[in-house]
């Protein structure tokens, strides 16, 4: 069996107070459930600036094409934009492109709270395909399909009936 490795990496001083503060306050912005969430954003946005400044260096205009489409492709950067626009990314861009994320900004939940909620019992789809995680990142291609699942009583406007004592 094939052991899973962390996607994230944990930070060098574990109790500074300007890094607990910023973290609470985008934990509790984006309903996130754990700081590990941000520690993995942070590492995916650290592994495209580590390549932008690679490529930069190297002055390789294919490779830095293929990355500055995929960039575009997920939504990360404007199509017009550069290896600076790269370099200048931060946290709050890959939280926001986020199901969660985009499921509230949508409007198809009440809460950022809520749009977790949502997902993870299963009353939204991308692309009529049920999507159970919250931190997906949605391709701008398919942010527009963003919807309630077919199936969900969320879909019909009903309120879920809850178990009453």
């Amino acid at each position: 069996m094939k052991r899973q490795k962390k996607k994230f990496e944990k930070p060098l001083r574990p109790w500074d107070k300007n890094r607990i503060e910023t973290e609470k306050k985008l934990k509790k912005d984006y309903g996130l459930r754990r700081k590990k969430e941000i520690w993995r954003a942070e590492s995916i946005l650290r592994n495209y600036r580590r390549l932008a400044r690679n490529l930069a260096a190297k002055r390789d205009k294919d490779k830095e094409k293929i990355l500055l489409d995929k960039l575009i492709k997920i939504g990360l950067i404007n199509p017009n934009a550069g290896l600076d626009n790269v370099l200048a990314l931060n946290v709050e861009t890959i939280l926001e492109r986020r199901l969660q994320t985009l499921v509230f900004r949508k409007g198809l939940a009440h809460s950022i709270n809520q749009s977790r909620q949502f997902i993870i019992h299963g009353h939204i789809a991308l692309d009529k395909k049920r999507v159970k995680w919250p931190s997906l990142i949605v391709p701008l291609s398919e942010e527009g399909k963003i919807s309630f699942y077919e199936k969900s009583k969320m879909r019909l406007g009903e309120k879920v009936e809850t178990k009453s004592s």
